[in-house]
């Protein structure tokens, strides 16, 4: 099963490629509420921004699997990631 990680900011783009610099992905910058929202992210209305939200879509781009934080504790972590997209890569066989 071949996967693909992208993430997405709400900072601008110098600031998006100074948090993507180490990282083996592309971080996307400068996404809009309405693009938060047409792939499903939780925007706070009291801070005016997108939460950290976090999904697995399949080849379709159906989402297989998702979480949402209110702070940085509750993110996913790549470990328990790999053992889910496992998971679902043999439910789907």
């Amino acid at each position: 099963m071949a996967t693909t990680i992208v993430a997405a900011s709400v900072d601008d783009a110098a600031k998006a490629a100074e948090v993507g610099a180490n990282l083996p992905f592309t971080v996307a910058h400068s996404v809009t509420r309405e693009q938060g929202d047409l792939i499903g992210s939780w925007w706070d209305e009291r801070r005016d921004f997108i939460q950290p939200s976090e999904f697995i879509l399949n080849h379709k781009g159906r989402v297989m699997h998702s979480t949402y934080s209110s702070s940085p504790v509750g993110r996913t972590d790549p470990q328990e990631t790999l053992v889910l997209l496992n998971y679902l890569s043999q439910r789907s066989s």
